[in-house]
């Protein structure tokens, strides 16, 4: 059920009667605000940024809402909050001590990466991380970052040159202190969340930790960190890479000097998918000689011929005959279709420049480098053939005494580009078993 202007606030009225006294609340303004703050804001204000609320249900008493939040004024000052959790009744969350807030990754929102379900026909309702994760009495939260949120046609792209990491960390304070407050008001406390993410996503959440330490301890969110295949720092003797990103950085930044600030989403990745899925054996339109599921194939099992963070990176583990991929592993070849074709159409530009020039580490950087300061615990998750054992090196780097590492390897060393890929962690058959279990077990004990 959707939700608009007046009746938002009855929705969030009936969430804030589940379980405490305090009449109502809204998210705060910035992530300066107490959480005390934000809890003694009238109703009027949080329709006054809550332009859009939605409830649904995801698998049994698992339930999805979706807020669309205001953040500022200009063209897509709007972020959208996702909250996925087990509920006692209708509108009634029930209050779990533990929260996470998972952030999406490249070409993808939260529901794409972590509920599928909602936006595949491909997917079983409960084959989704935060699915998972809730139905285990997890509270699990999620954001989509302001360039998702553009329309595919008529985007107005006057503020995507503002949608950098210092942007994305700022918003990801923002809904963390949107979740804590729901989370008070619907009697799970104001205690602490895990932040965690996929890909850029996960880079991102290191980022967000990393800023965090320069505020006062009472000003912090988050009581540790879930980095989903990635890293934060490139290893020293990870020549290649480090050159791969310092060329990419330059080349995005002089793309943004020169005025375009959109990742056109809606050029290739929708495309890729929708082909494959409606037209598999007709040529492809974007290589001559193949097929739309050749190249759809070709794409997501030897992603390093496009891009190559570590050597034989790839997003979907793949079977090959005579070096050819013909079919995916681990992982649905419908589902893979779903997750590119419902990318968000825009994507900033900006963003992925910021990141590759963290990743060089050469001046000028849009963020100061924290990551020693680090000391919540963090759990890292990866797999062999996405930037797996490559993410090592960044869990070294931080302060963090209690460190968890999973790498999800299920061929030898020597099979590697072969094994299961960046995004099987959410998307394999078997990831339940082999990452999201050992996931589920490490947030419960913390």
């Amino acid at each position: 059920m959707k939700m608009k202007h007046a009746p938002v606030v009855l929705g969030l009225l009936a969430l804030a009667s589940s379980g405490c006294t305090t009449e109502t609340a809204a998210p705060a303004q910035n992530d300066e605000e107490t959480l005390q703050d934000a809890a003694e804001t009238s109703a009027s204000a949080i329709t006054a940024q809550v332009a859009e609320l939605v409830r649904e249900q995801v698998a049994g008493d698992v339930y999805h809402y979706s807020f669309l939040v205001k953040v500022g004024d200009t063209a897509n000052a709007r972020v959208r909050v996702h909250r996925i959790v087990r509920e006692d009744a209708p509108w009634r969350a029930r209050p779990a001590a533990r929260a996470i807030l998972l952030l999406h990754g490249d070409f993808a929102t939260f529901t794409t990466n972590f509920a599928p379900s909602l936006t595949s026909s491909a997917a079983q309702p409960d084959h989704g991380l935060a699915v998972y994760l809730a139905e285990r009495g997890i509270d699990v939260w999620g954001l989509d970052r302001r360039w998702t949120t553009a329309p595919k046609e008529g985007a107005d792209f006057s503020d995507f040159a503002d949608m950098g990491v210092v942007q994305a960390v700022s918003d990801t304070g923002r809904a963390l202190l949107f979740a804590r407050t729901i989370r008070s008001l619907t009697g799970a406390g104001q205690g602490l969340m895990f932040l965690g993410g996929f890909s850029s996503g996960a880079q991102i959440t290191y980022l967000h930790a990393a800023e965090e330490t320069q505020k006062q301890p009472e000003q912090r969110q988050v009581k540790g960190i879930v980095p989903i295949d990635i890293y934060a720092k490139v290893a020293p003797e990870d020549t290649a890479s480090k050159q791969v990103a310092c060329d990419n950085a330059a080349q995005e930044r002089d793309l943004v000097a020169q005025g375009e600030v959109d990742s056109d989403n809606s050029a290739f990745f929708q495309p890729l998918g929708e082909l494959a899925a409606s037209a598999p054996a007709d040529p492809s339109p974007f290589y001559d000689g193949y097929t739309n599921r050749e190249v759809m194939l070709g794409f997501v099992t030897q992603t390093y011929q496009f891009y190559e963070p570590k050597p034989k990176y790839h997003l979907i583990a793949g079977a090959f005959t005579d070096g050819a991929p013909t079919d995916l592993q681990y992982a649905s070849e419908a589902l893979i279709n779903d997750w590119l074709a419902h990318s968000p159409p825009h994507q900033a530009l900006v963003e992925s420049a910021d990141r590759d020039a963290l990743w060089c580490g050469e001046a000028p950087l849009p963020l100061g480098d924290h990551l020693a300061d680090i000391t919540v615990p963090l759990f890292y998750l990866g797999a062999a053939g996405g930037f797996g054992d490559h993410g090592l090196y960044t869990t070294t780097v931080v302060g963090s005494t209690d460190v968890t590492t999973h790498v999800v390897r299920r061929l030898p060393v020597e099979n590697e580009p072969e094994d299961f890929g960046h995004a099987d962690l959410l998307y394999a058959d078997d990831a339940p078993t082999l990452a999201w279990e050992p996931l589920s077990q490490w947030l419960l004990a913390h």
